[in-house]
């Protein structure tokens, strides 16, 4: 007897997981369920609207470092379905993809419809029941069933069940955090849950003066409350009210579930120009100022970043150079090497995932199965699992998507084992 699968969410990891389980086995019946009125809400304004695809990079071990929360758990399904995978699946399902400098995948239509549509074009034509504007409220296993109940209390049943509602980041696409409910009342727990990928709010009022001015690089360090450190180099970008960037989004990654306020703020030190030592940014300064002595003290520094910023960060930037004191140079080397920011906020609603989810300890990585509940598949970020912004979340939704649809749909094989097709 053919057995039926149902699906609850209709982001990245549900339509991959969808797509795997009937490609994988096309006498099993499938239903995805999606609270929006179309599926892929999230995966289209990804990207801003684009839709970061995933990342350029191929290597997976390098990937995986990547994920500051699940990179461990990841390993099986991304070298089954990495990112290079990934890239030769949706041109082999009619989206061309580009890899643009910086290394983030896009469609080379630039427009993440073409994402979403190569799932809808395949659930058209291998009859995929798609149910969008269906709100799943509770879930319960009876026996070997699972019963789901809708919002006006229709009940599906189903033989095996994959939770893909991923967190709780961008509500208006519908990620209400429903599915860590579901997880619990099928015995499993759940992480603490942050914001993660966000900008910050910084307490030095200088910044709305630079919003919008951005930086190719630096690398920004901090000492989180327990004592680790961490720190990230990349891209940064001034705000109305702090900063933001890929460089800051990864510092947010990591400091997620630090207390970010007035009383107890994060000090973010910030090296302006990572591509010098402390050493060698001193021997620039001293030889400009021999070169060009009547120079105003910030040109020594506008190479590496706009005259508007160093006007911010150091004092009397105007003043010739030959009247600036060797002392108060080697300071402001030092300054732009190590510059603290104080950050007293994360920006509200802009995180794009959400830190925490469901236990992976209680999820075998090998298939997505759950080892509480049987026939139970989670995934995307709906587990405990994120990365930093350029294409990474999008790519460990693909590649847990995959591995439970397969495992989900193989009826005969050892739940135990990954298929690799």
């Amino acid at each position: 007897m053919t057995h039926k699968i149902g699906i609850i969410g209709g982001g990245a990891a549900g339509m991959m997981a969808a797509m795997s389980a009937k490609s994988e086995n096309s006498d099993v019946s499938v239903t995805i369920f999606d609270k929006n009125p179309s599926l892929g809400a999230k995966v289209i304004i990804s990207g801003g609207g684009r839709c970061n695809v995933t990342t350029g990079y191929t290597d997976v071990e390098e990937v995986l470092k990547k994920y500051p929360r699940g990179n461990k758990f990841l390993k099986n399904a991304m070298y089954a379905f990495g990112p290079a995978d990934t890239y030769k699946w949706f041109e082999d399902h009619g989206v061309k993809l580009k890899v643009e400098k910086d290394m983030r995948v896009f469609p080379v239509s630039n427009d993440g419809h073409d994402i979403v549509g190569a799932f809808e074009q395949f659930f058209d034509t291998q009859n995929v029941d798609v149910k969008c504007g269906t709100d799943i409220k509770s879930v319960k296993k009876v026996g070997e069933k699972f019963i789901l109940t809708n919002s006006p209390g229709k009940e599906f049943e189903f033989d095996r069940l994959i939770v893909t509602t991923g967190g709780q980041a961008y509500r208006h696409t519908g990620s209400s955090g429903d599915g860590y409910c579901f997880a619990e009342a099928l015995g499993h727990s759940t992480t603490s849950l942050g914001p993660s990928l966000n900008s910050f709010v910084l307490a030095e009022t200088f910044a709305k003066d630079l919003a919008g001015v951005s930086l190719e690089n630096v690398t920004m360090r901090a000492i989180l409350k327990d004592g680790k450190k961490v720190s990230y180099s990349g891209p940064f970008v001034w705000t109305h009210k702090g900063i933001s960037g890929p460089a800051t989004f990864a510092m947010s990654a990591f400091s997620t579930f630090e207390i970010c306020s007035k009383e107890s703020p994060l000090i973010l030190y910030v090296d302006f120009v990572p591509s010098l030592t402390l050493r060698e940014l001193e021997t620039h300064a001293f030889d400009f100022i021999k070169n060009y002595p009547k120079k105003p003290f910030f040109g020594i520094f506008h190479e590496f970043m706009p005259k508007s910023v160093l006007q911010k960060l150091i004092q009397n930037s105007a003043n010739p150079c030959n009247e600036t004191k060797h002392t108060v140079v080697r300071s402001t080397c030092e300054k732009l090497k190590n510059h603290p920011l104080t950050v007293i906020g994360r920006g509200q609603g802009s995180e794009f995932v959400t830190a925490g989810g469901v236990d992976t300890a209680e999820i075998d990585p090998k298939t997505m199965e759950s080892r509480i509940c049987e026939g139970l598949f989670f995934a995307g970020e709906v587990m405990n699992i994120d990365g930093f912004t350029g294409g990474y979340n999008l790519q460990a939704s693909w590649a847990t998507g995959r591995m439970a649809g397969i495992n989900a749909a193989d009826e005969d094989a050892d739940m135990g084992s990954v298929k690799n097709n």
